[in-house]
């Protein structure tokens, strides 16, 4: 199929194009972006008109961490897939053997918008298991891949502390947490060194070959501000790349994690603080890091906070001090680099895929509709009152 979304303010997200380009062209073909014309121009015949005049037309939302499809709503323990809660540590978990796409959650993040999702274990573990990023429209997970495994789950803090401190068992202590974690990351870098093809594999080990090929980033649980310069403690010392996830008490300590080099996945600040490690939530630390330097994200969390408020978020990081771009780059092409996409998603350039949203306001504005989203070249959803 080949579309021209055309009269529309073109907002690119892209640093090879022009950022902003009112009354831009939009060329679609065969479910890539084929041009962005800045002027307008004459459409050939076969494109199918789509026009999006007083509109503003952007690359698809990205959530950077969530538990859509493996916390699935309005189903209780039966549709909670979100956490092995009864072994510290299973790095041999794959999100996308628990993701139901049928999940509600899944047209709710379409219709506002949200075209892909990095998704995975929740954090009552030590290392909870490999995380996938996803298209969010489609019957059959495996069509619906970016990429897998994008991400190995561990946590630090109170989540581990309270599942298995209530059980007897460790870890029940933060120095516990961190100890595993060591020994572990130890075991599997010594197998991995010394694993030979001919020999049995194991599985547990296996997940984390990436890892230590620094190809998928280990995504730390941290929210308060010791969690997170342990994390980064540990991942220096085994030489490892790491997206720092929640990020609570970042703002406290936004110098450190830029020395650090690691990107930030800030939320869900739209929850409530129903933590102590949470106490210093707020929506100001995603524009402080992102003014430090940190390459920045925002997450809802769902089901923390409802995917759908994904531009909710965006929007109050701005009103607490975040620049208006940085907050859409945090759920664009910010998101994309950090979950490791960017070459397919979070920007409009040619030769990407036309994950596109057509919205008839700025997307920050409470009353702003979605009109149109398009996932791959494909109209997933579209409000009754635009025509095409």
């Amino acid at each position: 199929m080949k579309l021209a979304i055309v009269h529309g303010k073109v907002l690119t997200m892209s640093d090879k194009v022009k950022k902003v380009i009112p009354g831009g062209t939009v060329l679609v073909h065969n479910g890539i972006i084929e041009q962005i014309l800045e002027k307008e121009a004459p459409i050939p015949p076969e494109y199918r008109l789509m026009d999006a005049k007083g509109c503003f037309v952007l690359p698809g939302f990205i959530e950077a961490h969530c538990h859509m499809g493996i916390t699935e709503e309005k189903k209780g323990m039966e549709g909670d897939d979100c956490n092995e809660g009864v072994d510290p540590v299973t790095p041999s978990l794959r999100a996308i053997d628990a993701i139901n796409p049928m999940d509600d959650a899944f047209h709710n993040a379409v219709r506002a918008g949200i075209t892909a999702a990095m998704i995975g274990p929740g954090s009552s573990n030590v290392v909870g298991g490999q995380f996938v990023v996803v298209n969010n429209h489609g019957r059959c997970i495996d069509d619906m891949v970016l990429r897998f495994p994008a991400a190995l789950k561990v946590a630090f803090g109170e989540n581990p502390k309270v599942n298995y401190s209530g059980m007897g068992k460790s870890p029940s202590t933060r120095m516990a947490i961190a100890a595993m974690l060591r020994k572990e990351l130890l075991s599997a870098k010594q197998y991995l060194n010394s694993h030979k093809k001919d020999e049995e594999t194991d599985l547990r080990f296996e997940a984390y070959r990436q890892v230590f090929e620094r190809k998928i980033p280990i995504k730390a649980h941290v929210h308060r501000a010791d969690d997170i310069l342990t994390a980064i403690r540990i991942a220096k010392e085994f030489q490892l790349d790491m997206t720092l996830d929640h990020c609570s008490e970042g703002h406290l300590i936004a110098e450190e994690i830029k020395a650090s080099g690691f990107p930030a996945i800030v939320g869900p600040d739209l929850a409530s603080r129903n933590k102590i490690e949470v106490q210093n939530m707020a929506f100001k630390t995603a524009g402080i890091l992102s003014k430090a330097g940190v390459l920045t994200a925002i997450t809802t969390d769902h089901p923390v906070s409802i995917i759908q408020t994904l531009p909710l978020c965006a929007a109050m990081a701005v009103k607490e001090g975040m620049e208006m771009e940085e907050a859409l780059k945090a759920i664009t092409i910010n998101a994309a680099k950090i979950c490791r996409v960017d070459d397919k998603i979070g920007s409009l350039e040619p030769g990407k895929q036309g994950d596109i949203v057509i919205y008839d306001g700025h997307p920050f504005d409470i009353f702003t509709r979605t009109m149109c989203t398009m996932i791959r070249g494909e109209i997933v959803y579209r409000a009754p009152e635009f025509f095409i």
